[in-house]
């Protein structure tokens, strides 16, 4: 199988991103969300990020031009019936993965594969909800699409070695550098990661520094590009919760259990950047 035509399921800003990649290498992109308004939006940022390449020069008006044409948005799932590739990006939230996997395998011609974006769920829950696990793995773009060059191949117990070697093949067309990994919880990057963000929260907590202290550290010592505070406002306080309750549910290691100030500040709304507050304050930025 080729793949020529993909399916993008969510409004996030991963799944905008992913249509942008997916879009900008030649494939013919299908956007879905729940709510028309919401696909609407996605194709407004991606116009948006088209049109800033074109202002610095990174992209000419008629590139930008054949790339948005190969874009729709819908809120009707059964438009991703032909997709060669479907690609979820929906809330890290299993069982809502699961309904929605078992509602596409029902949907989607019998060759599509079938993926997901989830960054530490396990994937082989997603696949044995549908009649065609041997087409499910993950497909793990990081944030932001455009810019990051990794892509984590995940393959469940249940993927065929022909899957595997296609959704490769996709993040190879998209400019991305691939790398296979076994469905394990938190796969490589994150399951490396989030010990060290969490260590960085207990380290506040414990009034060992402050937040800039902690985060200029980090960058000036070890050459990161941004401090582990900065990039836990990043990624969502929400959503980094969720990811170490899932690395500790499967391994058990207290160096994944939730700091306790960090589900405090979920439970107070501050979430990072997208709600404005965080460990720092990004109302004026």
């Amino acid at each position: 199988m080729t793949i020529e035509r993909v399916g993008i399921l969510g409004s996030g800003i991963m799944g905008s991103g992913i249509a942008e990649v997916a879009a900008k290498s030649g494939y013919e992109v299908v956007l879905r969300s729940r709510q028309q308004a919401t696909a609407d939006a996605m194709l407004t940022s991606l116009e948006k990020s088209l049109a800033k390449q074109v202002e610095r020069g990174k992209l000419e008006q008629a590139t930008a031009d054949e790339v948005r044409a190969r874009v729709s948005a819908t809120d009707d799932l059964a438009q991703v019936a032909d997709c060669d590739l479907v690609i979820e990006s929906v809330v890290e939230d299993l069982e809502i993965k699961r309904a929605l996997f078992a509602e596409l395998d029902g949907i989607c011609k019998e060759s599509t594969i079938l993926a997901t974006n989830t960054s530490t769920l396990p994937v082989v829950e997603m696949a044995v909800s549908t009649g065609r696990a041997d087409k499910v793995c993950g497909v793990h773009f990081f944030n932001p699409a455009p810019a990051m060059a990794l892509v984590e191949i995940v393959r469940p117990l249940t993927a065929s070695d022909e899957t595997i070697a296609e959704c490769r093949a996709f993040a190879e067309a998209c400019g991305k550098s691939p790398v296979e990994v076994k469905d394990r919880a938190g796969f490589i990057v994150n399951a490396l990661l989030f010990p060290y963000l969490n260590n960085a929260v207990r380290m506040l907590e414990n009034g060992t520094a402050s937040a800039e202290d902690i985060d200029s550290a980090m960058k000036g010592g070890c050459g990161f590009p941004m401090g582990p505070l900065a990039l836990l406002d990043l990624v969502g306080l929400d959503t980094s919760v969720a990811i170490l309750d899932a690395l500790y549910d499967e391994f058990r290691d207290p160096n994944y259990a939730a700091m306790p100030v960090l589900r405090r500040m979920v439970a107070a709304g501050q979430l990072g950047r997208k709600s404005g507050a965080g460990f720092y304050d990004y109302s004026k930025r």
